[in-house]
């Protein structure tokens, strides 16, 4: 295991992290909204990197890499143009790419905009960048979560914003996989300790999301794309994910039974499976 920083300009670096043998094709993983790089789970960046030299990062704002924002906003073009930067800063030409939620958007972004990076992408709980008519209705947002999403941060201490982001994570879980505490409250008190901060001002809310569509280019996509269905997903529920298979071409959905919005223990084995599948399929040679 690896660590770097690499330099976006001179006010934004990112913090990265790499996993298993650099002579295997490079994996990399890109976290949702406000999330750091340690959000995925270090029993399944172990598992794809039994065969994989997999790459993890933190987003501007979260964990290590430059909380800039208020001084220089950007756009979330500019975090999907952090992916190229930080393939480039490791050498790679191109790359097997795992994204969730924003990080899902992001890799949409990636597959239309530098497809020759992309050797294979998987999408979990996300939507589709594509202003094509749906087959079905595409449900919202949970209430609850739109709740805790518009409620305005406040330092309470330490223990209150672990209460809290457990119970963000307990909304998030939904209902099909019984839902540990105490892993989430593990998990999120490494990636406090890993930011030395608890702050969570939600800047990727407010960076300028204009500019995403890419309805045509999703359409015409020869990236081999994985597309994840989790039945219990309270954000994207599952009518997004078909919306995204009828949306991307070259693209194919796998059902995730009891999976919500988060990546619980029990969850990871399957998951995994299904992404080192298909990125097997995706390049033989691996």
């Amino acid at each position: 295991m690896k660590q770097r920083t690499i330099p976006v300009s001179a006010e934004v670096r990112l913090w990265t992290q790499e996993h298993g043998d650099p002579r295997n094709p490079a994996l990399l993983l890109v976290m949702g909204a406000g999330a750091s790089g340690l959000g995925w789970p270090d029993e399944l960046v172990a598992a794809l990197a039994r065969r994989y030299r997999v790459i993890r990062y933190d987003h501007r704002d979260t964990g290590r890499s430059s909380w800039s924002f208020d001084a220089h906003p950007y756009r979330v073009l500019d975090l999907a143009e952090d992916i190229v930067t930080v393939l480039d800063a490791y050498g790679v030409d191109r790359a097997h790419v795992v994204g969730m939620s924003m990080g899902g958007m992001l890799t949409q972004l990636l597959m239309t905009d530098h497809p020759e990076r992309v050797i294979s992408a998987t999408l979990i709980g996300t939507c589709a960048l594509s202003s094509r008519t749906p087959d079905e209705e595409l449900p919202g947002i949970d209430p609850e979560i739109l709740g805790m999403w518009a409620t305005p941060w406040e330092d309470r201490g330490l223990e209150a914003e672990l209460d809290r982001r457990v119970g963000h994570w307990r909304a998030l879980n939904g209902t099909g996989t019984p839902f540990a505490p105490e892993e989430f409250r593990a998990l999120e008190r490494r990636i406090i300790e890993h930011a030395g901060r608890y702050d969570a001002p939600m800047t990727h809310g407010r960076a300028d999301h204009s500019g995403m569509d890419r309805t045509e280019q999703l359409a015409r996509n020869e990236v081999p794309t994985l597309i994840t269905s989790a039945d219990a997903e309270p954000v994207f529920p599952p009518a997004h994910a078909r919306h995204l298979a009828q949306s991307i071409a070259n693209s194919r959905l796998v059902e995730m039974p009891g999976m919500g919005h988060a990546l619980p223990q029990a969850q990871l084995p399957r998951l995994a499976e299904a992404i080192l599948a298909h990125a097997a399929q995706a390049d033989p040679r691996t």
